[in-house]
């Protein structure tokens, strides 16, 4: 099971607790957290960038010239990603920033034009290729949300992260997802957790429209019931974290 430190901060209050202290608590109450891993480690120098012009390269292409306000300055970036388009906000790693595999970027010229910084990819991020929207794949990532310019990208990208990997064992199946892992962390701090409220709005549709279920031994199991819901999109990208 992996869990994101983030996210559980929204469940249980882990002010002064860092994620290795957790990690040993958890561990030290019977649930062993086999790796502690880092969403983002090594980068730096990861800004949010605006797309002011987009233009094609004079003498590539496939290639783009792009003017990209990083809110305190606006800098001339090549960027060969089909995606890439004005008025986008965009991860820019800065001339001089490290992206993944410890990669240090620097002023370059590609095909005689100036490039001050790369427009990142997820991938360039570190991002494991299975948790990137199928839309950015092959391209740049764009946010949907209104970000501020000029801002550490990373936190906006939950690449500020801390993963703890529990070894679930039978007897602690109530950890199988991120309520049950935060009872058990608010047992552990001796904490109350904050549980989301739920709004629920029902409609006249049936979730016998959408599912058939058969019981086949109807005396064990009298009744099943099963509801169809519809959730809003997060808007906190959870890179790197999973539950059940």
């Amino acid at each position: 099971m992996l869990v994101s430190y983030n996210w559980l901060k929204d469940y249980v209050d882990l002010d002064g607790v860092t994620p290795e202290a957790l990690a040993d608590k958890i561990t030290n109450a019977g649930i062993e957290v086999e790796h502690l891993t880092y969403n983002g480690a090594g980068l730096k120098g990861i800004v949010i960038g605006k797309v002011e012009t987009c233009t094609s390269h004079p003498s590539a292409d496939k290639l783009h010239v792009c003017e990209v306000n990083l809110g305190d300055e606006t800098v001339q970036i090549i960027c060969g990603a089909p995606n890439v388009a004005a008025g986008q906000k965009v991860p820019v790693a800065k001339v001089g920033a490290r992206i993944a595999g410890n990669v240090k970027i620097k002023r370059a010229k590609l095909r005689g034009e100036v490039s001050n910084g790369m427009i990142c990819s997820l991938a360039e991020l570190g991002v494991d290729n299975n948790l990137v929207p199928k839309e950015y794949a092959d391209g740049i990532f764009v946010f949907e949300d209104d970000v501020p310019v000029g801002e550490n990208a990373l936190p906006y990208l939950n690449l500020d992260d801390a993963i703890l990997e529990l070894d679930i064992l039978p007897n602690s199946a109530h950890c199988l997802n991120m309520i049950g892992v935060a009872h058990e962390v608010g047992a552990v701090l001796n904490k109350k957790i904050k549980v989301p409220a739920v709004e629920l709005t029902e409609d006249k549709e049936k979730a016998a429209d959408h599912v058939a279920v058969h019981v086949e031994v109807a005396d064990k199991v009298p009744y099943y019931g099963a509801r169809s819901s519809t959730i809003s999109r997060w808007h906190r990208h959870r890179a790197g974290c999973s539950s059940v």
